[in-house]
């Protein structure tokens, strides 16, 4: 029983979230707050929404432009509550004390005491994360204020933000010259930024970051060189060179791709993977090699299944190909653990849910997804299409109004907002926004889809009600 109470908080916490980022996407920060706040109180560990509160905080703060008497008044009312929170934790009553401290921050999210205690708080509870939310925001509103400049980095090196810690005692360093401790942090941040991204071999030496920038070099001449497609004996012996130079040198990365390249052009795909898996097991923490894996695995599956097909071996191609597609879903899940903070990743896994039906998985997904600005209105849109299929139309329409706000040229991308936009309005009855949406798409590109189709037939109707 105790456990299904558990999921039920989850979810109630995820619909809390759901609905919290939706009204700080419109800048409803009072019901984002509220929202949000629930949430966090259902599960104190959803860091995620702790975070978007931390924002809603501090927009809504900034905006209320408060006088000097009114913030006399705040500040007398955020002591109390200071005092209020230090009694919660004094007593060991840890997450009241968390709790209080979003209040506390609710009222004054920059006030400098308010941050400290719910730093101090964060600490006491075990959540590195929230400290971080608090730490930042404190950071934005002073740049300069290196103790909080100290705690973000260790903070970044808590929660595996290597880069982000390292850029911050780059900056301590810069402040404070000669500091032995900073300098010991930011070599261990230098190390595992750069094994994160797959290139130990850069970390722990003198000049580590200009062997990474020659590496760079490196790979890009080897790419120049193996980018004329060479075949028959030609190939051969561009194989022999590169596998003696391989032995020559065993942990140089950019030997493997070179050979791997040789072979993915002579569609000899299962010998690139094999070279692909060589090199993982010199450096198993290369994203850029694990994708690289993957896509020559996926070429072998493709190569597979044609040479099934070619046989008339229908069955066999069928089961191949579901392999493939088992391969591609499994393969991205365990890179997204693997990676968690790679949002292209969370982006790709999203859509393999939403290519499946699981839209709750796939709703999860493109939230995180949603956080990189590439990605941000295609996540967007997906998210909509999500809440569609799962009945939620007030979702969806959120979520595509948010994007096509944010879409200027009629684009492809555009094109499937606005048509997104015009089919939900048109199921729900409301042939004027359908016909309004309609009438943009079939502007841009009357062979859109079925476009042509729909906006005679919504112009159909509308000149029936009207008449």
């Amino acid at each position: 029983m105790a456990l299904e109470n558990k999921d039920v908080a989850a979810q109630q916490a995820q619909n809390f979230f759901t609905k919290g980022v939706a009204a700080f996407e419109r800048r409803n920060w009072d019901i984002a707050i509220d929202l949000l706040l629930q949430c966090v109180t259902l599960v104190p560990g959803f860091a995620k929404a702790r975070k978007v509160l931390r924002a809603a905080q501090i927009a809504r703060f900034r905006s209320q432009k408060k006088g000097g008497l009114a913030m006399q008044m705040l500040d007398f009312k955020c002591k109390m509550a200071r005092i209020k929170v230090q009694g919660f934790l004094k007593a060991g009553k840890k997450e009241t004390a968390l709790l209080e401290c979003e209040k506390l921050l609710n009222m004054n999210p920059i006030n400098a005491d308010n941050v400290h205690l719910a730093i101090e708080v964060a600490d006491a509870c075990n959540m590195p994360d929230a400290a971080l939310f608090t730490v930042e925001a404190a950071l934005e509103n002073n740049p300069n204020d290196l103790e909080m400049m100290s705690r973000a980095a260790d903070y970044y090196m808590a929660v595996g933000e290597y880069a982000k810690a390292r850029d911050a005692l780059v900056k301590l360093d810069s402040a404070r010259p000669g500091n032995m401790v900073i300098l010991k942090k930011l070599k261990d941040a230098e190390a595992r930024t750069t094994m994160a991204s797959g290139w130990e071999e850069a970390a722990g030496k003198k000049g580590g970051f200009r062997d990474l920038i020659r590496d760079k070099e490196q790979a890009a001449k080897l790419d120049q060189k193996n980018m004329t497609l060479a075949t028959g004996d030609a190939a051969e012996s561009l194989i022999a060179e590169a596998k003696a130079k391989i032995e020559a040198e065993p942990k140089n990365i950019n030997l493997y791709r070179a050979l791997a390249r040789i072979y993915s052009q002579n569609k000899r795909f299962a010998e690139a993977v094999e070279t692909f898996e060589a090199a993982r097991e010199v450096n198993p923490s290369d994203p850029e090699l694990d994708r690289a894996l993957t896509n020559a695995k996926v070429s072998l599956f493709d190569q597979q299944i044609a040479a099934l097909k070619e046989q008339g071996d229908e069955d066999g191609a069928a089961t191949k190909e579901q392999e493939r597609n088992q391969f591609v879903f499994d393969n991205l899940y365990d890179r997204v653990q693997r990676y968690p903070n790679d949002l292209g990743l969370h982006f790709e896994l999203g859509l393999q849910y939403y290519k499946y039906g699981y839209w709750d998985e796939a709703v999860s997904e493109m939230q995180q997804a949603q956080r990189s600005p590439k990605l941000r209105i295609e996540a967007l849109y997906y998210l909509a299409m999500c809440f569609a299929n799962k009945g939620q139309r007030d979702m969806a329409v959120m979520q595509l109004e948010t994007a096509n706000g944010q879409l200027d040229i009629m684009d492809d991308l555009k094109k499937r907002v606005v048509f997104a936009l015009g089919d939900l309005a048109e199921k729900a009855g409301d042939l004027e926004k359908a016909f309004n949406y309609y009438k943009d798409v079939y502007g841009a590109d009357i062979g859109y889809e079925d476009i042509g189709e729909r906006f005679q037939r919504v112009y159909q109707l509308r000149q029936g009600q009207q008449g």
